[in-house]
């Protein structure tokens, strides 16, 4: 059974930063491709940034590029967000998300959750606030 388990949400204040992190379990971490979404207030799920089982590909948000640096280590079965410089509008819930099929441009770019992800954890809070 997939388990996916996010960490270090936080209170920041704005131009802070966070790290989060995501342990995962119940099947081949080595083998996927690893989504972060997030969820804003009022709004529905998107993708902040996805990163290839080997760790050798990376792709951002246009909202985030920059600022966020997504990691793995496949040795440990876990996943990273290193968030810097953060706004009030990053605040949002955060979800470390396995990919269901490997992300293509196009994808990206009509991504929802039915076509991009087939698990997700609880989420961590991120709250951007002065």
């Amino acid at each position: 059974q997939v388990h996916l388990v996010e960490s270090g949400g936080n209170l920041v204040q704005p131009g802070g930063s966070v790290r989060l992190s995501c342990e995962a379990s119940g099947f081949p971490f080595e083998d996927y491709w690893m989504y972060w979404v997030r969820q804003r207030p009022g709004k529905g799920f998107e993708w902040v940034s996805v990163i290839s089982d080997n760790g050798g590909r990376k792709y951002y948000a246009d909202s985030v590029k920059g600022r966020f640096t997504i990691s793995r280590d496949n040795a440990k079965n876990t996943l990273h967000l290193e968030a810097n410089s953060l706004k009030p509008e990053d605040t949002a819930r955060y979800y470390c998300a396995r990919a269901r099929v490997i992300p293509t441009l196009m994808l990206l770019r009509l991504w929802s959750v039915d076509n991009a992800l087939d698990a997700w954890g609880q989420g961590t809070l991120v709250t951007v606030s002065s």
